[in-house]
């Protein structure tokens, strides 16, 4: 952060800083105005903001994202997704509000095949639930390892998580998902066999 703000300057360092602040604003503004379903948590005063739902599934919409190449961090209690900005975004965000209406209409009016997967989802999460609450802690302590591994299935970031996450929110036992998110983690951390051999060279 120093080198940088002695290479700008001051005047160079506001000048981007408030580039992206009045970047982070539009985009806030559209989502408020022209998106159904969605809205910004709280009143931001950074960058940095939240985006949540009253009756969508906010994790849906982070995966319709993701398809379209942006990622956004998912957070809990209550679910949201995490939206950080800088200058990189600043010439992008035509491109974000674009894909992030589209997103949003298409879970609003959810095609068939959609709505199967929401009623599968549905019901994965009632079953975990019920499960949570009658197995002992041993045993859902087991069932949390396997389903660790079978999310992450050893091919990087799963391309749908809102399922990943729902279950997640409803595990009574922290340190069992503690555990799944380690598992998770090194899942999409550890180097393939070749790549390992090309590291140590």
């Amino acid at each position: 952060a120093w080198a940088i703000l002695n290479y700008m300057g001051e005047d160079g360092y506001v000048r981007i800083a408030r580039r992206v602040m009045e970047t982070s604003l539009r985009i806030q503004e559209e989502i408020e105005e022209e998106m159904d379903g969605i809205h910004v948590v709280s009143d931001p005063e950074a960058t940095i903001f939240a985006i949540a739902s009253d009756t969508l599934n906010i994790y849906e919409v982070g995966d319709e994202m993701q398809a379209r190449g942006w990622i956004l961090d998912r957070q809990q209690a209550p679910p949201t997704l995490h939206v950080t900005l800088n200058q990189v975004h600043i010439e992008k965000e035509e491109d974000f509000v674009r894909d992030l209406k589209e997103s949003v209409e298409l879970l609003n009016k959810p095609s068939i095949s959609q709505r199967m997967e929401r009623g599968a989802m549905k019901f994965v999460l009632c079953f975990a639930l019920c499960l949570a609450h009658i197995l002992p802690k041993a045993w859902l302590t087991w069932l949390t390892s396997k389903a660790s591994g079978a999310m992450k299935g050893g091919s990087g970031v799963p391309e749908k998580t809102a399922a990943m996450y729902g279950i997640m929110a409803e595990l009574p036992n922290r340190g069992d998902l503690k555990e799944l998110v380690l598992d998770l983690v090194e899942g999409f951390t550890d180097l393939e066999e070749g790549e390992e051999d090309e590291q140590k060279k």
